[in-house]
C-alpha cells in the first residue's frame, strides 16, 4: 500500500510531492503517480517513484489519493475509481469547481473527500492552499492532509461554500500580481531602467510588501501610510491609482473571477 498516490503528473503534482519529499513527510518509496502522457511519468520514474497509466491500480493501493486533473477531466477518471476507492482511503481533489458533492455522486458507498485549492506559488514552497473536508473526514485525516500541503506553503481550512471566493482571490491571484509586476517593470522601462531590473525591482517589492502584511501583522492601509510622506512623490502615485479605480478595477475582477468559478461548478 503505498501512502500516497497521485493521479495526474502535471506543475501542481510535482509541486505537492516534491514538497512532501522535501520536508520529510514521505519516502520516494511511499508514492505512486498515473498519467496518460508518458513523458510526464519519465522525470519521476527516473527519481524512483512507481509510475502506472492504471488509475484503478493506483486507487485501490494508496491511502491518500490525490486528483491532479483538469476539471474537464475529472468524470473519466472517477467512473475509473468509483468501485476501487478503499474504505479508510481519503480522496483529495484540487480541480476547481469540482464540489465535493459532485464527487460524491459517482459512488455507491460513504467515501471520504476533501477539496483543496492550492496556486502556482506552490512550486517554489509558497503557495497558498485552502481545505475543504466532508463531514467523513475526521480530525486526525484532516491534519495528515494540512500537513501534506503545509510542505507547499500556508494552509486555511475553510468551508466549501467560500470556494468560488478563494479561487477569485488565491487561487487566480497570482495572474494579477504578474501582470501588476508587469505593469510596474513597463513603467520603470518608460522612466530608463533596464528591462531586466525594472522586474527585479518591481517582483522584490511586492514579495517585501507581502511578507510585511503577514509577518507584521498590521493593516495593509497602516502600511501604506508609512509610506506615504506628506507631500512626498508616494501619495502623489496613491492619488493617480484612486483616479484610474485602480481599488475598483481588482474588486470587480475578482468579483468577476468568482461568478465564473461558480458558473463552472460541477454540483
Amino acid at each position: 500500500m503505498y501512502k500516497i498516490g497521485v493521479i495526474g503528473a502535471g506543475n501542481m503534482a510535482s509541486a505537492i510531492i516534491n514538497g512532501a519529499l522535501k520536508a520529510k513527510i514521505i519516502e520516494v518509496s511511499d508514492i505512486i503517480v498515473s498519467d496518460i502522457d508518458k513523458d510526464k511519468l519519465l522525470p519521476m520514474k527516473q527519481n524512483g517513484i512507481a509510475i502506472t497509466n492504471d488509475n484503478d491500480f493506483l486507487a485501490k493501493n494508496s491511502h491518500v489519493i490525490i486528483l491532479a486533473v483538469k476539471p474537464n477531466v475529472c468524470e473519466t477518471v472517477l467512473k475509473q475509481i468509483r468501485t476501487s476507492v478503499e474504505a479508510n482511503s481519503i480522496l483529495v481533489s484540487i480541480a476547481a469547481g469540482t464540489t465535493i458533492k459532485y464527487i460524491k455522486s459517482f459512488f455507491d458507498k460513504e467515501v471520504k473527500i476533501i477539496r483543496v485549492m492550492p496556486n502556482t506559488p506552490a512550486l517554489i514552497g509558497e503557495g497558498m492552499s485552502v481545505i475543504s473536508p466532508s463531514s467523513s473526514i475526521s480530525d486526525s485525516e484532516l491534519a495528515e492532509i494540512r500537513d501534506l500541503f503545509s510542505s507547499i506553503g500556508r494552509v486555511e481550512i475553510m468551508e466549501e461554500r467560500l470556494m468560488d471566493a478563494v479561487t477569485a482571490i488565491s487561487g487566480s491571484g497570482p495572474a494579477y500580481a504578474f501582470i501588476f509586476i508587469e505593469a510596474l517593470a513597463d513603467a520603470g522601462v518608460m522612466e530608463g531602467l533596464p528591462r531586466n531590473t525594472a522586474y527585479t525591482l518591481a517582483a522584490q517589492t511586492l514579495l517585501g510588501a507581502s511578507k510585511m502584511v503577514i509577518e507584521l501583522r498590521e493593516h495593509p492601509a497602516k502600511l501604506k501610510d508609512m509610506v506615504c510622506s506628506p507631500g512626498g512623490t508616494t501619495i502623489e502615485a496613491v492619488y493617480a491609482l484612486e483616479q484610474s479605480g485602480f481599488r475598483g478595477a481588482v474588486m470587480e475582477a475578482v468579483k468577476e473571477c468568482a461568478k465564473k468559478s461558480k458558473y463552472m461548478e460541477k454540483e
